[in-house]
């Protein structure tokens, strides 16, 4: 009979216990039902589609995009998703301009030269650290070896690019004047068949045009940021007028990028084949551009802004923008360090 009552005892312990679980779930479901309720209560996001862009596809965005977790999050808020690709930044901003674009992942100098044309943005953080994902290449027969041999050569480059700020740069710093060197404007699928043909002697781009011309032995980098002392950190910005009307929503696409962020993090594996069967090469190609090109999602330091000022600042005195900027303007880091909380 006392064993019978210790059995019950644990019996009905066992089903209070199922049962406190059971309701905390429950509580914790109806809390994050009530969170989104009360979102959609004070914002009317009627008809609204927020516009996302990327340089390219695949990669780290195909992940988010296959899996539609930012679908799925904004989805929440009845706003729909719009996607659209771009080669490089500068068409981004102008998209920006045309309030055609919401948000977007774009190197150093597109956002400079945005600035100076007032078109109304806001930097969210940042997205590469800077150092070696942007970088001068030549043929690997090249005799080139110092960016002094440039003189009299022909150099690739994307007009208003991270890349374009950092050749310019690095002519300037080395002593070579433009009219030394012939710079040809190409985005990089120009680039690239004008590099192979060797229409050109030299291109000056980012990764991963670096490491796929690198590592399958079609280039060798001639120099690179680190080398230079000249970094091109890519950001994330929003568009001015959106992140004013709906700071949450700001706050919550980064915070779904942390999470895309963290997943290529955690199953680093996965995500270099998954890089390399898109791309059709070995995954020791993908590696190489993860070493030059990590993806981060920080807040953008001072010392970080007070290097976009130095761009700024040589981009105005060699005529490229148009009057002098104050790039602190542009920066608000309120939204990353809401979403990392």
């Amino acid at each position: 009979m006392k064993l019978f009552k210790v059995w019950a005892l644990i019996l009905l312990i066992a089903v209070l216990t199922v049962g406190c679980a059971n309701t905390e779930k429950s509580g914790s479901e109806a809390k994050e039902t009530k969170e989104v309720k009360e979102v959609k209560e004070t914002n009317n996001y009627e008809g609204l589609t927020v516009k996302l862009g990327v340089q390219g596809s695949g990669g780290l965005w195909g992940k988010a995009r296959e899996e539609k977790w930012f679908e799925d999050e904004f989805g929440q808020f009845g706003v729909k998703v719009e996607w659209a690709e771009f080669q490089s930044g500068p068409p981004m901003t102008e998209a920006i301009a045309s309030n055609h674009l919401d948000f977007a992942g774009l190197g150093n100098m597109p956002i400079i030269a945005a600035q100076a044309a007032d078109i109304p943005f806001k930097v969210i953080s940042q997205l590469l650290e800077g150092k070696n994902n942007v970088a001068i290449i030549t043929p690997t027969n090249s005799a080139l070896k110092t960016i002094d041999d440039l003189k009299g050569k022909k150099i690739a480059v994307a007009k208003g690019s991270n890349a374009y700020n950092f050749l310019y740069r690095g002519l300037a710093e080395s002593g070579i004047k433009d009219s030394d060197v012939e710079i040809i404007q190409l985005q990089p699928d120009e680039a690239q068949p004008a590099f192979e043909s060797g229409g050109v002697d030299a291109w000056a781009t980012w990764d991963p045009y670096i490491t796929l011309n690198t590592l399958t032995g079609k280039a060798k980098v001639l120099t690179d940021g680190e080398q230079l002392g000249v970094l091109s950190p890519s950001f994330q910005i929003v568009r001015k007028e959106f992140a004013e009307k709906y700071p949450e929503l700001v706050t919550l696409y980064l915070k779904v990028f942390e999470k895309t962020r963290l997943w290529e993090e955690q199953n680093l594996d996965e995500a270099l084949n998954r890089y390399a069967t898109e791309r059709k090469v070995p995954v020791e190609v993908i590696k190489g551009t993860q070493v030059r090109s990590k993806i981060i999602n920080i807040p953008v330091s001072d010392e970080i802004i007070a290097e976009q000022q130095k761009t700024a600042d040589f981009q105005y005195e060699i005529g490229n923008i148009r009057k002098k900027i104050n790039v602190s303007e542009v920066f608000d880091n309120q939204y990353v360090k809401e979403a990392l909380k």
